[in-house]
């Protein structure tokens, strides 16, 4: 296979947005620490949202590479090297997560001794969210998911060369099991860094629900880069209309998936009315929220669904490409619509600092992705799913 040997071109679109994401994105950071010396609180909440944002591509990538390892199939060997490039971003976004601990007591009532010490079920949960655990437990999340991924790149690398037989054992095996840890880890992050904002609320679907967007994030960022690429002649015959009809089917029924969880959650809540837990829809359904939470019903499910249906759409790259960056927005949206309103529970507004976060955690994974992408060859040599579609 002549693509396996084919690297990202010295130019490229994807290296211009790597050099116009970092340039933008190290400034940006900087501003955003200048700016939380005068308002550390809102700059944090700002941080927070970003990271939120960029942290559920890798984790879905990484997730996503693990099923297709674990189920075959030449839509996921055709985006491996990207899936795996996201993936290799997790310890930089780890680093990236630092400072969401040092500001912890500015973020979550439970890091605040003075709330504890006045509110009991505070007191009750005190023995799991304290910051010491908070940090311990992110650590742990961010080794696990730093050793799975280097671990998948290494050995699609090993099945490449063709010096390990048993490159593709392991590579299985991996995904299997990694799944279960993924699904452990990425249920904990989610009632660690979202849910701990109001932590009188509680939901067991939460944690789906964020590996569901997670999922669906890793596809509608995967998608336009697998575009991008298709214009390289050694990778082209690779990604032809089936791997895009595979790719665009896997987002519509992830775009699914994502609205299933949000209504299972919704009507278990909302039918058993209790005071606890309702209040969480009321806000999130007043004022300027209501206008994001059905935003969020047409934009994020209905128009993409009605769009996906149509075969010819998911078999044309750029289509299907723009398709998937307006998903990627709503994927913004949607995480805004979950951590957003324990602060500002009246107004949906945006701050300047928020587009600041946005952008300067966004430039740096962006430039850190396509160091990897570039890094290693764009498609895998030896994957038998991929060369049954290329000889088809």
């Amino acid at each position: 296979m002549n693509g396996a040997a084919a690297r990202l071109p010295a130019v490229h679109p994807l290296r211009r947005l790597a050099r116009a994401g970092l340039l933008a994105g190290v400034p940006a950071l900087v501003l955003l620490a200048v700016a939380a010396v005068f308002d550390p609180a809102q700059s944090l909440r700002s941080y927070l949202l970003a990271f939120a944002f960029w942290i559920t591509i890798p984790l879905g990538c990484l997730a996503v590479l693990m099923i297709n390892h674990v189920t075959g199939g030449a839509w996921g060997a055709a985006v491996r090297r990207p899936l795996e490039s996201a993936a290799l971003v997790l310890p930089l976004m780890g680093a990236l997560f630092v400072p969401l601990v040092l500001g912890a007591p500015l973020l979550y009532a439970w890091a605040q001794p003075e709330a504890v010490a006045h509110d009991p079920l505070l007191r009750h949960k005190a023995a799991y969210l304290n910051l010491p655990f908070f940090a311990i437990r992110a650590l742990a999340y961010f080794a696990a998911w730093t050793l799975a991924a280097r671990s998948l790149a290494r050995w699609s690398l090993a099945q490449d060369r063709g010096d390990d037989p048993d490159a593709d054992r392991r590579l299985h095996n991996l995904g299997r099991y990694g799944l279960v840890m993924m699904g452990l880890t990425m249920t904990f992050a989610a009632f660690d860094w979202m849910m701990s904002l109001e932590p009188h609320w509680y939901s067991t679907i939460y944690g789906v629900l964020f590996m569901g967007g997670c999922a669906l994030s890793a596809l509608a960022f995967v998608i336009p880069v697998a575009a991008s690429l298709r214009g390289e002649p050694e990778v082209a015959p690779a990604l032809g209309p089936p791997i895009f009809h595979d790719l665009g089917n896997l987002m519509l029924a992830f775009t699914m998936v994502w609205a299933y969880f949000h209504l299972s959650q919704f009507l278990i809540i909302w039918s058993a009315n209790l005071p606890e837990e309702v209040p969480w829809y009321l806000t999130r359904t007043r004022g300027g929220w209501r206008l994001v939470a059905m935003s969020l019903v047409a934009f994020h499910l209905v128009l993409p669904f009605l769009v996906l249906l149509a075969r010819e759409v998911k078999r044309r790259a750029r289509a299907l490409a723009a398709v998937a960056l307006f998903v990627v927005v709503m994927r913004l949206v949607d995480v805004f619509w979950l951590v957003r309103p324990p602060f500002t529970p009246a107004a949906a507004a945006v701050h300047v600092l928020d587009l600041v976060a946005l952008v300067g955690v966004g430039g740096v994974f962006l430039a850190a992705f396509v160091r990897a992408l570039a890094a290693r060859p764009l498609l895998p040599l030896r994957d038998p799913a991929l060369a049954v579609e290329e000889a088809a």
